[in-house]
């Protein structure tokens, strides 16, 4: 982990240093605010910052905001003033730690606020086989494109590769391309020169730079402007970029680590993202199964989760009930891994006795996990709560086009046979087809040896 540390350096502060590095930091230091801007903006990137509450927390956090610098504070003061520390909350620091410093209380702050301790939780045969081809590939310096739903677990997979790599002792940088938007994110990415446009106030290192020996995580890359795919697409052929308003090229020496949660081969075939870049991309491909396709991960990550936020709340640890882990088998966790966590941290506080109950365990509404012994009637109740809740917020063209696509794919793409399910002429579903083409929609085709009617 980088730390930069922001105040004069007295006494009780280097020690706390010397502890942070203790714990594996890579610490350097600057004296007032301004400098840490520069020194973050100059690519001298960090994970943290551990900054005298002495020091204009506040103004500091507003010029890194402006620069779009987003690094935790974590401030620190000798004497333990309430009324410092609490400013330094409020200005929006992390944490504070008072000096002198404790060496366990450096380490779990390190460990909470820059989250760069993130296991690999797993017992699932379906995700131990993605695991292995993770570390068949981990050490070669090949494009990795992560495929999965929404919260599956992708960045930590892309943290994994990067820890198991040779460049493990040089820099992880993400980007989430959704994000920023369009015309933010080529500076982001490729940085600029001073001047390079209205705000431009100083040279910025972008992101490339930044990873420069490391790894670079291109978060949601399916985001992506075709504009700046093009430029990307050069910087990973020839590793070498241009920041905006530069008149040299910059060369760089990174990984490339892409995700995505969308299908990239159909955004290819609706000329949303470029083919050359999925290939560039896409020399190995991690397809991390949802949380519902590994049931045996369930209890090993609810587990986990229970113990950290246990320990993060200064509670003590209380198991998990069989009928609470068999409610949680049961669920089909729509939002995988991040849902589950979230289900867990609610858990650890609303719990009451020895075990953490399936009372305790309720989804981000409040309700609870369904009954295991709902029967047949409660069954359908469930699954049409859960059809009528996707629809909300949709159209009815959208709702429409999505039951006329999803029971074309449930016919194998035969038109006659899905026209009579729908209760419309076959003359109507192909009209409606035709629009659903011309507008760029995926329509399925029949199957082989299946007439299309």
């Amino acid at each position: 982990m980088r730390l930069l540390v922001v105040g004069r350096l007295s006494g009780q502060l280097a020690a706390a240093v010397k502890m942070a590095m203790a714990q594996g930091a890579r610490v350097s230091h600057v004296e007032r605010t301004d400098q840490a801007t520069d020194t973050l903006r100059r690519g001298q990137g960090a994970d943290l910052l551990m900054v005298d509450y002495d020091l204009d927390i506040a103004g500091l956090i507003a010029a890194n905001e402006a620069e779009r610098i987003h690094v935790p504070v974590v401030a620190c003061g000798v004497g333990a003033d309430p009324e410092k520390a609490s400013a330094a909350i409020k200005a929006g620091a992390k944490e504070f730690i008072p000096l002198p410093p404790e060496a366990d209380l450096i380490a779990a702050i390190l460990s909470a606020v820059a989250e760069d301790e993130r296991p690999m939780v797993t017992r699932d045969p379906a995700m131990e086989a993605v695991i292995r081809l993770a570390d068949q590939v981990a050490r070669s310096d090949a494009s990795v494109l992560i495929t999965g739903e929404s919260g599956v677990g992708k960045e930590v997979m892309a943290r994994y590769l990067h820890q198991n790599s040779r460049r493990a002792e040089r820099p992880f940088i993400s980007v989430n391309c959704a994000a920023i938007p369009d015309n933010l994110l080529e500076s982001e990415l490729f940085g600029h020169e001073k001047g390079a446009f209205t705000g431009a106030v100083a040279r910025r290192i972008g992101k490339f730079e930044e990873a420069d020996g490391g790894t670079l995580l291109l978060d949601e890359i399916s985001e992506m402007d075709a504009r700046l795919q093009a430029k990307l697409l050069r910087a990973i052929q020839e590793r070498v970029i241009d920041r905006v308003g530069g008149s040299k090229p910059v060369k760089v020496d990174i990984r490339i680590i892409a995700t995505s949660n969308r299908d990239l081969g159909r955004a290819v075939r609706e000329g949303t993202f470029r083919e050359d870049l999925l290939y560039r991309l896409n020399v190995v491909n991690l397809r991390l199964p949802a949380l519902r396709e590994r049931p045996a991960d369930i209890a090993a990550l609810a587990e986990h989760f229970v113990k950290k936020y246990a320990a993060a709340n200064g509670m003590p640890h209380r198991p998990l009930s069989q009928t609470a882990q068999a409610r949680m088998r049961a669920h089909a966790w729509p939002g995988n891994v991040r849902e589950l966590e979230n289900a867990m941290h609610r858990a650890v506080l609303l719990a009451n006795g020895p075990e953490i109950d399936e009372h305790a365990i309720s989804l981000p509404d409040g309700k609870p996990l369904a009954s295991l012994d709902q029967g047949p009637a409660g069954r359908a109740a469930q699954a049409a709560d859960a059809v009528s809740r996707a629809f909300v917020g949709q159209t009815v063209a959208q709702m429409e086009q999505a039951l006329i696509i999803d029971t074309l794919n449930h016919c194998l793409g035969n038109r006659t046979h899905a026209a009579n399910i729908l209760g419309i002429s076959i003359r109507t579903l192909r009209n409606k087809l035709n629009e659903y083409t011309a507008a760029g929609v995926s329509v399925p085709a029949p199957q082989s040896g299946l007439s299309a009617a």
